[in-house]
Protein backbone atom coordinates (compact mmCIF):
# COMPACT_ATOMS: atom_id res chain seq x y z
CA UNK A 1 0.00 0.00 0.00
CA UNK A 2 1.59 3.55 -0.94
CA UNK A 3 0.83 5.86 0.87
CA UNK A 4 0.62 9.59 0.73
CA UNK A 5 1.83 11.65 3.62
CA UNK A 6 0.00 15.06 3.12
CA UNK A 7 0.90 18.34 5.47
CA UNK A 8 -0.69 20.83 5.64
CA UNK A 9 1.11 23.79 6.45
CA UNK A 10 0.49 27.69 7.87
CA UNK A 11 3.80 29.48 9.50
CA UNK A 12 4.93 27.15 11.60
CA UNK A 13 8.14 25.47 9.75
CA UNK A 14 10.13 24.13 12.48
CA UNK A 15 7.20 22.64 14.03
CA UNK A 16 6.80 21.09 9.87
CA UNK A 17 10.33 19.90 10.70
CA UNK A 18 10.01 17.92 13.89
CA UNK A 19 6.72 16.62 12.00
CA UNK A 20 8.41 15.18 9.32
CA UNK A 21 11.14 13.80 10.69
CA UNK A 22 8.98 12.09 13.59
CA UNK A 23 7.20 10.80 10.18
CA UNK A 24 10.07 9.29 8.29
CA UNK A 25 11.61 7.39 11.63
CA UNK A 26 8.19 5.73 11.72
CA UNK A 27 7.61 5.24 8.29
CA UNK A 28 10.99 3.69 7.52
CA UNK A 29 10.53 0.82 5.17
CA UNK A 30 7.43 1.66 3.99
CA UNK A 31 6.34 3.55 0.22
CA UNK A 32 5.79 7.01 0.81
CA UNK A 33 4.91 9.89 -1.12
CA UNK A 34 5.72 12.94 0.78
CA UNK A 35 3.70 15.93 0.11
CA UNK A 36 3.70 19.76 2.18
CA UNK A 37 1.23 21.94 1.51
CA UNK A 38 3.08 25.93 2.44
CA UNK A 39 -0.23 27.78 2.42
CA UNK A 40 1.99 30.12 4.22
CA UNK A 41 5.31 31.03 4.96
CA UNK A 42 8.29 33.82 5.28
CA UNK A 43 11.47 34.13 2.89
CA UNK A 44 13.48 31.58 5.93
CA UNK A 45 10.21 29.17 6.61
CA UNK A 46 10.23 28.98 3.14
CA UNK A 47 13.79 27.95 3.03
CA UNK A 48 13.44 25.49 5.64
CA UNK A 49 10.48 23.10 4.21
CA UNK A 50 12.57 23.56 0.96
CA UNK A 51 15.78 21.87 2.83
CA UNK A 52 12.88 19.19 4.34
CA UNK A 53 12.99 15.64 1.93
CA UNK A 54 9.49 16.44 0.69
CA UNK A 55 7.92 18.07 -2.08
CA UNK A 56 6.65 21.50 -0.89
CA UNK A 57 3.05 22.54 -3.18
CA UNK A 58 2.94 26.36 -3.02
CA UNK A 59 -1.60 26.95 -3.88
CA UNK A 60 -0.13 30.82 -3.62
CA UNK A 61 -2.85 31.85 -1.12
CA UNK A 62 -4.19 30.35 2.25
CA UNK A 63 -6.54 27.86 1.30
CA UNK A 64 -7.29 26.83 4.99
CA UNK A 65 -6.91 23.22 6.23
CA UNK A 66 -9.64 22.12 3.66
CA UNK A 67 -8.50 23.30 0.44
CA UNK A 68 -4.86 22.59 1.41
CA UNK A 69 -5.89 18.81 2.29
CA UNK A 70 -7.73 18.70 -0.80
CA UNK A 71 -5.03 20.51 -2.92
CA UNK A 72 -2.19 18.52 -1.99
CA UNK A 73 -4.84 14.98 -2.40
CA UNK A 74 -5.81 16.45 -5.97
CA UNK A 75 -1.69 15.66 -7.06
CA UNK A 76 -1.69 11.97 -5.62
CA UNK A 77 -2.79 8.92 -6.83
CA UNK A 78 -1.42 7.03 -3.61
CA UNK A 79 -3.69 3.82 -2.04
CA UNK A 80 -4.02 5.69 0.86
CA UNK A 81 -3.55 9.54 2.26
CA UNK A 82 -2.18 10.35 6.10
CA UNK A 83 -4.05 13.61 6.64
CA UNK A 84 -1.74 16.28 8.76
CA UNK A 85 -1.27 18.92 10.50
CA UNK A 86 2.34 20.26 11.48
CA UNK A 87 1.72 20.36 15.11
CA UNK A 88 1.24 16.76 15.82
CA UNK A 89 4.48 14.48 16.35
CA UNK A 90 3.87 10.78 15.74
CA UNK A 91 5.20 7.88 18.17
CA UNK A 92 7.03 5.03 17.19
CA UNK A 93 4.48 2.90 15.29
CA UNK A 94 1.57 4.98 14.94
CA UNK A 95 1.65 5.42 11.01
CA UNK A 96 2.05 1.11 10.59
CA UNK A 97 -1.21 0.73 13.17
CA UNK A 98 -3.21 3.00 11.02
CA UNK A 99 -2.46 1.34 7.97
CA UNK A 100 -2.95 -1.91 9.94
CA UNK A 101 -6.85 -0.25 10.52
CA UNK A 102 -7.02 0.70 6.95
CA UNK A 103 -5.54 -3.02 5.80
CA UNK A 104 -8.24 -4.60 8.16
CA UNK A 105 -10.88 -3.10 6.77
CA UNK A 106 -11.26 0.67 7.77
CA UNK A 107 -12.01 3.26 5.37
CA UNK A 108 -10.60 5.84 7.82
CA UNK A 109 -8.75 5.93 11.23
CA UNK A 110 -7.21 7.90 13.70
CA UNK A 111 -4.82 7.77 16.45
CA UNK A 112 -4.68 8.31 20.34
CA UNK A 113 -3.67 11.37 21.02
CA UNK A 114 -1.47 12.93 23.83
CA UNK A 115 -1.03 16.35 25.40
CA UNK A 116 2.47 15.96 25.61
CA UNK A 117 5.42 14.31 25.20
CA UNK A 118 5.53 12.71 28.30
CA UNK A 119 2.24 11.04 27.76
CA UNK A 120 0.83 11.82 30.76
CA UNK A 121 -2.62 13.91 29.45
CA UNK A 122 -4.64 12.15 27.03
CA UNK A 123 -6.82 14.39 24.54
CA UNK A 124 -10.08 13.83 23.98
CA UNK A 125 -11.74 12.26 21.21
CA UNK A 126 -13.86 14.96 19.03
CA UNK A 127 -16.87 15.68 21.01
CA UNK A 128 -20.29 14.01 20.07
CA UNK A 129 -22.40 15.82 17.56
CA UNK A 130 -26.24 15.09 17.92
CA UNK A 131 -28.61 18.17 18.82
CA UNK A 132 -29.18 16.64 22.47
CA UNK A 133 -25.22 17.24 22.50
CA UNK A 134 -24.66 20.31 20.68
CA UNK A 135 -27.47 21.82 23.77
CA UNK A 136 -26.09 20.47 26.59
CA UNK A 137 -22.80 21.70 25.46
CA UNK A 138 -24.17 25.33 25.06
CA UNK A 139 -26.32 24.77 28.22
CA UNK A 140 -22.97 23.76 30.26
CA UNK A 141 -22.33 27.53 29.56
CA UNK A 142 -24.54 28.68 32.17
CA UNK A 143 -22.88 26.51 35.12
CA UNK A 144 -24.61 25.05 37.90
CA UNK A 145 -26.14 21.68 37.31
CA UNK A 146 -26.08 22.51 33.09
CA UNK A 147 -22.62 22.05 33.30
CA UNK A 148 -22.56 19.01 35.52
CA UNK A 149 -25.15 17.09 33.33
CA UNK A 150 -23.01 18.21 30.26
CA UNK A 151 -19.65 17.01 31.71
CA UNK A 152 -21.19 13.06 32.72
CA UNK A 153 -22.28 12.70 29.40
CA UNK A 154 -19.37 13.73 27.53
CA UNK A 155 -16.85 12.06 30.14
CA UNK A 156 -18.83 8.75 29.00
CA UNK A 157 -17.75 9.24 25.48
CA UNK A 158 -14.42 10.10 26.35
CA UNK A 159 -13.96 7.34 28.78
CA UNK A 160 -14.85 4.77 26.17
CA UNK A 161 -12.48 5.87 24.17
CA UNK A 162 -9.28 6.04 26.44
CA UNK A 163 -10.35 2.88 27.79
CA UNK A 164 -10.45 1.08 24.54
CA UNK A 165 -7.61 -1.72 23.85
CA UNK A 166 -8.13 -2.52 20.38
CA UNK A 167 -9.32 -0.61 17.56
CA UNK A 168 -12.77 1.49 18.07
CA UNK A 169 -16.13 1.78 15.54
CA UNK A 170 -15.75 5.93 16.04
CA UNK A 171 -16.59 8.58 13.65
CA UNK A 172 -15.17 11.02 16.45
CA UNK A 173 -11.50 11.31 15.06
CA UNK A 174 -9.71 14.53 15.09
CA UNK A 175 -8.68 15.96 11.57
CA UNK A 176 -5.06 16.78 12.90
CA UNK A 177 -4.06 13.03 11.99
CA UNK A 178 -6.44 10.55 9.77
CA UNK A 179 -5.13 7.69 7.30
CA UNK A 180 -8.42 7.35 4.60
CA UNK A 181 -8.24 5.13 2.19
CA UNK A 182 -7.95 6.41 -1.51
CA UNK A 183 -11.41 4.44 -2.92
CA UNK A 184 -13.25 6.49 0.20
CA UNK A 185 -11.34 9.84 -0.29
CA UNK A 186 -12.90 9.56 -3.74
CA UNK A 187 -16.39 8.11 -2.69
CA UNK A 188 -16.88 10.55 -0.18
CA UNK A 189 -15.56 13.17 -2.16
CA UNK A 190 -13.17 16.12 -0.75
CA UNK A 191 -13.43 18.19 1.97
CA UNK A 192 -15.78 20.79 1.88
CA UNK A 193 -14.05 24.43 1.48
CA UNK A 194 -17.00 26.34 3.06
CA UNK A 195 -15.57 24.87 6.10
CA UNK A 196 -12.49 27.23 5.85
CA UNK A 197 -10.78 26.20 10.09
CA UNK A 198 -12.88 24.30 11.98
CA UNK A 199 -15.50 21.02 11.48
CA UNK A 200 -13.79 20.14 7.84
CA UNK A 201 -13.47 16.80 9.25
CA UNK A 202 -16.58 16.54 11.33
CA UNK A 203 -18.33 17.25 8.41
CA UNK A 204 -16.39 14.47 5.97
CA UNK A 205 -16.94 11.69 9.00
CA UNK A 206 -20.44 12.34 8.91
CA UNK A 207 -20.38 11.92 5.28
CA UNK A 208 -18.39 8.61 5.68
CA UNK A 209 -20.87 7.49 8.80
CA UNK A 210 -24.06 8.35 6.22
CA UNK A 211 -22.21 6.32 3.00
CA UNK A 212 -21.57 3.36 5.53
CA UNK A 213 -17.92 3.11 5.49
CA UNK A 214 -16.35 2.13 8.85
CA UNK A 215 -14.01 4.25 10.76
CA UNK A 216 -12.18 3.30 13.65
CA UNK A 217 -10.02 5.02 16.84
CA UNK A 218 -7.34 2.68 16.93
CA UNK A 219 -5.08 3.33 20.23
CA UNK A 220 -1.87 1.27 19.21
CA UNK A 221 -1.22 4.48 16.87
CA UNK A 222 -0.30 7.57 19.37
CA UNK A 223 0.63 10.95 18.57
CA UNK A 224 1.60 14.41 20.24
CA UNK A 225 -0.57 16.65 19.48
CA UNK A 226 1.03 20.25 20.20
CA UNK A 227 -2.42 21.79 20.32
CA UNK A 228 -3.46 25.17 17.81
CA UNK A 229 -0.41 25.89 16.81
CA UNK A 230 -1.23 26.68 13.44
CA UNK A 231 -4.62 28.62 14.08
CA UNK A 232 -3.03 30.84 16.86
CA UNK A 233 -1.28 32.26 13.63
CA UNK A 234 -4.53 33.01 12.07
CA UNK A 235 -6.14 36.10 13.38
CA UNK A 236 -9.60 35.17 11.58
CA UNK A 237 -9.39 31.66 13.32
CA UNK A 238 -11.80 32.74 15.45
CA UNK A 239 -14.26 34.53 12.83
CA UNK A 240 -14.12 31.45 10.73
CA UNK A 241 -14.69 28.83 13.78
CA UNK A 242 -18.09 30.78 14.63
CA UNK A 243 -18.93 30.71 10.83
CA UNK A 244 -18.08 27.01 10.38
CA UNK A 245 -19.75 25.91 13.55
CA UNK A 246 -23.24 27.93 12.23
CA UNK A 247 -22.80 26.07 8.99
CA UNK A 248 -22.65 22.70 10.66
CA UNK A 249 -25.23 22.94 12.56
CA UNK A 250 -27.63 24.24 9.77
CA UNK A 251 -26.57 21.70 7.22
CA UNK A 252 -26.80 18.66 9.66
CA UNK A 253 -29.52 20.27 12.24
CA UNK A 254 -31.67 22.51 10.51
CA UNK A 255 -31.58 26.63 10.60
CA UNK A 256 -34.21 26.63 13.55
CA UNK A 257 -31.82 24.51 15.60
CA UNK A 258 -28.96 26.43 15.05
CA UNK A 259 -31.45 29.65 15.83
CA UNK A 260 -32.43 27.92 19.20
CA UNK A 261 -28.34 27.05 19.96
CA UNK A 262 -27.51 31.04 19.25
CA UNK A 263 -30.47 32.02 21.53
CA UNK A 264 -29.30 29.39 24.58
CA UNK A 265 -26.05 30.72 24.22
CA UNK A 266 -27.13 34.46 25.27
CA UNK A 267 -28.73 32.84 27.94
CA UNK A 268 -26.98 34.34 31.52
CA UNK A 269 -24.69 32.04 33.32
CA UNK A 270 -25.68 30.89 37.20
CA UNK A 271 -23.86 33.36 39.62
CA UNK A 272 -21.47 30.62 41.69
CA UNK A 273 -18.24 31.14 43.50
CA UNK A 274 -15.00 29.95 41.21
CA UNK A 275 -13.13 27.12 42.17
CA UNK A 276 -10.45 27.47 44.59
CA UNK A 277 -6.85 28.00 43.09
CA UNK A 278 -4.23 25.02 42.69
CA UNK A 279 -1.02 26.97 44.61
CA UNK A 280 2.25 26.79 43.32
CA UNK A 281 3.20 23.59 44.89
CA UNK A 282 0.89 21.66 42.97
CA UNK A 283 -2.66 19.77 44.00
CA UNK A 284 -3.07 17.96 46.94
CA UNK A 285 -4.94 14.44 46.75
CA UNK A 286 -4.35 13.40 49.92
CA UNK A 287 -7.78 11.25 51.51
CA UNK A 288 -8.63 10.81 47.48
CA UNK A 289 -9.86 7.32 46.57
CA UNK A 290 -7.52 5.31 43.82
CA UNK A 291 -7.62 5.07 40.81
CA UNK A 292 -8.93 8.45 39.92
CA UNK A 293 -9.25 10.42 37.17
CA UNK A 294 -7.29 13.91 36.96
CA UNK A 295 -9.11 16.33 33.98
CA UNK A 296 -7.69 19.35 32.35
CA UNK A 297 -9.95 21.67 30.23
CA UNK A 298 -9.51 25.69 29.58
CA UNK A 299 -13.08 25.66 29.03
CA UNK A 300 -14.86 27.06 32.83
CA UNK A 301 -17.67 24.66 32.13
CA UNK A 302 -14.69 21.92 32.50
CA UNK A 303 -14.94 19.66 29.09
CA UNK A 304 -13.77 18.77 27.02
CA UNK A 305 -10.81 17.79 28.90
CA UNK A 306 -7.57 16.44 28.96
CA UNK A 307 -7.10 13.47 31.44
CA UNK A 308 -4.39 11.99 33.37
CA UNK A 309 -5.37 8.33 35.28
CA UNK A 310 -3.55 7.45 38.22
CA UNK A 311 -3.27 4.17 39.88
CA UNK A 312 -2.04 5.03 42.97
CA UNK A 313 -1.43 8.38 44.89
CA UNK A 314 1.77 10.36 43.41
CA UNK A 315 4.52 10.80 45.87
CA UNK A 316 3.79 14.69 46.00
CA UNK A 317 1.63 17.08 45.23
CA UNK A 318 -0.14 16.91 41.58
CA UNK A 319 1.75 19.04 38.70
CA UNK A 320 0.49 19.74 35.40
CA UNK A 321 3.30 18.99 32.54
CA UNK A 322 4.92 22.49 31.79
CA UNK A 323 4.85 22.23 28.36
CA UNK A 324 0.71 22.05 28.23
CA UNK A 325 0.15 25.67 29.58
CA UNK A 326 3.11 27.12 27.81
CA UNK A 327 1.52 26.21 24.54
CA UNK A 328 -2.12 27.78 25.51
CA UNK A 329 -3.50 31.25 24.67
CA UNK A 330 -3.54 32.76 28.41
CA UNK A 331 -5.86 31.52 31.07
CA UNK A 332 -6.41 29.75 33.87
CA UNK A 333 -7.37 25.71 33.38
CA UNK A 334 -9.52 23.68 35.38
CA UNK A 335 -9.10 20.93 36.91
CA UNK A 336 -11.01 17.88 38.44
CA UNK A 337 -10.44 14.77 40.12
CA UNK A 338 -12.99 12.40 39.76
CA UNK A 339 -13.51 8.54 40.76
CA UNK A 340 -13.70 5.97 38.19
CA UNK A 341 -17.51 6.05 38.17
CA UNK A 342 -17.26 9.19 37.03
CA UNK A 343 -18.31 11.47 40.39
CA UNK A 344 -16.42 14.59 40.99
CA UNK A 345 -14.59 14.65 44.30
CA UNK A 346 -12.60 17.80 43.54
CA UNK A 347 -12.92 20.81 41.54
CA UNK A 348 -9.80 23.42 41.10
CA UNK A 349 -8.79 26.68 38.98
CA UNK A 350 -5.09 25.81 37.77
CA UNK A 351 -3.99 30.39 37.44
CA UNK A 352 -1.99 31.24 34.59
CA UNK A 353 1.00 31.93 36.45
CA UNK A 354 3.36 32.92 33.12
CA UNK A 355 4.95 35.80 33.12
CA UNK A 356 3.14 38.83 31.11
CA UNK A 357 5.05 41.58 29.71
Amino acid sequence: MRLAVLLVHYHTPELAAAAVEALRRDTAGLDVEWLLVDNGSDAPGRALLESLPVRRLDPGANLGYAGGVNFGAARSRSDALLLMNPDVLVLPGCVPALLQALADGAAVAGPCFWWDEGRRLRLPPSEPRTRRDELSAVLAGRGGRWAERARRRWRRHARRHWRASGPLASYALSGSLLAVRRSAWERVGPFDETFRLYFEETDWLRRVERQGLPARYVPAAEAVHLYSQSAVREPQARRWFEESARRFRERYYGRWFADLLAAAARLPAHAAEPPRPIPPEGLDLTGLPFPLWIEVSPSPAGFPAAAERLEAPPPGPWRRPAEVVERLAPGDLVVQAVDEAGRELLRRTLPDRRERG
